[in-house]
């Protein structure tokens, strides 16, 4: 019989699905990490929610571990790459706490309209400021969303049934979602200048890390107020206290931060904020939802071996797995390569297979493309859920099988039908096993997509690849490869370097200006 640990405090009914389901079942919470060590080496599973850190020294001792789940969404306290290396599955619940989260952030646009927590503590320590208190109406206001998936989509609609409008920034929403949404999908330049509110709905990556920096905010409507319940570093924290202080904003609620706990902050006591702990899923319905289904989840996977929400899994039958991993992984590279260089105003992909891969099940195939491309801008998508938040975004996914084969025994081609025209990428597997990029944009290029890349578009004439070396070599950048292609002599040449590692932004501003140069990315996979 599988056994089960629930180390963080989770509602009653996850414990009685697990013996339900046929599951031995301890609560132990508050655990230490050595107490926690001491006895994981015993279980095989591991229920928690965000209180128990699961570090590579904890993962060492769990010698029969076979799958965390975590109740939420977030798994920053989870060391996912480690618990992949050892073979555990980790699982979340990415959409148990949506409409909570979403109501949360209403809730903070309401207190920050009518001054709500001032105006309390002020009446409260017997004072009558009735004219301090002065607030705004909603209705007619426009609401910026930044990010309008699961969340940004439920807050939207609450918005709408305020008489709000609403503007949203999102790079995977489509005009079709836009306009069933009832929203205004807008560049974010445009919503900064006419939000009178801006709430936060998109995970921390990289390509949103300061999304709204200080000169962001400085393009922001003056008297603009904002919410924040997404996640902590989206907002340049020292950056909105200027703003505040000065008037520019009006306003700020926030239940994420920077650090977490938050027990101190810059900008606690600054004029117009409000602060809450992080409560966007604290509620009783999301802490039941969130537990009932990890619970079902770990379950089936300890009982039956079925896969749902596994960050680093997909969702394969025990047949299906050996087959079509090698092909899940040149497909999730090729998704994550389109992703991360033609992301913006995606109207549809596509997803070919010819040759060998024609043969198998095209479903995990698809899965791991969106999975990859979603995943580029995104910290909670996996190969379950990318579907979802495909069709969510109201992404056009096509699959195209052709019985043919080519110049390759195997080929996946990604096609992204961009306002620009339709840009492709394509791989092959050399040896059944190992993922190769074949074809970049209509160039041919041989190249392994692995680890830190840059993608740099040149004029082809002689003496680049020296410069760019030079450049890098006096940036103490190592390269460890690399790839070619082009379309004719004397044309664009496209080059990506294998690095040993991340270039950061001075040494891209190196890269850019060199002679010749029309593009530079910096790539990760």
């Amino acid at each position: 019989m599988p056994k089960v640990l629930i180390s963080d405090k989770m509602n009653p009914r996850a414990a009685e699905i697990f013996r339900e389901r046929g599951c031995e079942v301890d609560e132990k919470t508050g655990l230490e990490p050595e107490e926690l060590k001491a006895i994981i080496g015993d279980y095989d599973g591991l229920a928690v929610r965000s209180s128990t850190t699961v570090t590579p020294d904890i993962l060492e001792a769990a010698t029969n571990l076979k799958v965390i789940g975590r109740a939420g969404i977030g798994v920053d306290n989870i060391d996912v790459p480690a618990a992949s290396a050892r073979g555990v599955v980790v699982m979340n619940t990415p959409f148990g706490n949506s409409i909570t989260t979403a109501e949360h952030a209403i809730a903070l646009m309401f207190a920050l309209a009518r001054q709500l927590p001032q105006a309390d503590a002020s009446t409260q320590a017997g004072k009558w400021e009735k004219s301090k208190f002065m607030g705004v109406e909603l209705t007619h206001k426009t609401l910026g969303l930044i990010g309008c998936g699961n969340i940004g989509s439920i807050v939207a609609e609450r918005a709408l049934g305020l008489k709000m409008k609403v503007a949203a920034f999102d790079p995977f929403l489509t005009e079709d979602r836009a306009i069933e949404l009832g929203v205004e999908k807008v560049d974010l330049d445009t919503l900064l200048a006419r939000a009178d509110f801006i709430t936060l709905h998109t995970p921390l990556t990289d390509q949103t890390r300061g999304i709204l920096s200080k000169e962001a905010l400085a393009k922001a409507k003056p008297g603009v107020r904002i919410i924040n319940c997404a996640r902590g570093g989206l907002i340049d924290e020292a950056a909105l206290k200027e703003a505040l202080e000065s008037g520019h904003v009006a306003g700020a609620a926030l239940d994420v931060y920077a650090e977490e706990p938050a027990k101190e902050n810059a900008l606690f006591g600054t004029p117009g904020l409000i602060s809450t702990p992080h409560l966007g899923a604290s509620t009783t319905e999301a802490q039941v939802n969130v537990a009932i289904q990890v619970a079902e989840q770990m379950a089936d996977f300890l009982v039956n071996g079925g896969v749902t929400n596994a960050l680093n899994m997909p969702s394969l039958s025990a047949e299906e797995a050996p087959k079509l991993r090698p092909y899940m992984k040149l497909a999730e590279k090729l998704g994550s390569l389109v992703g991360q260089l033609a992301h913006d105003a995606v109207k549809g992909i596509s997803i070919e297979v010819e040759g060998a891969a024609a043969e198998l099940n095209q479903k995990p195939i698809t899965g791991a493309v969106l999975a990859g491309f979603i995943g580029a801008h995104s910290d909670t998508v996996n190969m379950v859920n990318a579907p979802y938040l495909a069709k969510e975004r109201g992404l056009d996914v096509r699959e195209i099988r052709h019985d043919r084969e080519g110049v390759y025994h195997t080929l996946i081609r990604v096609s992204v039908m961009t306002e620009e025209g339709e840009k492709s990428v394509a791989g092959t597997l050399f040896g059944e096993a190992a993922p190769r990029l074949v074809e970049l944009f209509g160039i041919k290029i041989e190249a392994d997509l692995d680890g830190a890349m840059l993608y740099v578009v040149n004029e082809d004439k002689p003496g680049f690849i020296g410069s760019i070396g030079t450049a890098l070599g006096q940036a103490n950048v190592n390269i460890g490869n690399f790839h070619l292609g082009r379309r004719d002599g004397g044309g664009d040449a496209v080059l990506l370097l294998s690095v040993d590692q991340s270039v950061d932004e001075p040494v891209m501003w190196k890269v850019c200006n060199l002679d010749g140069v029309k593009t530079v990315k910096p790539l990760r996979f």
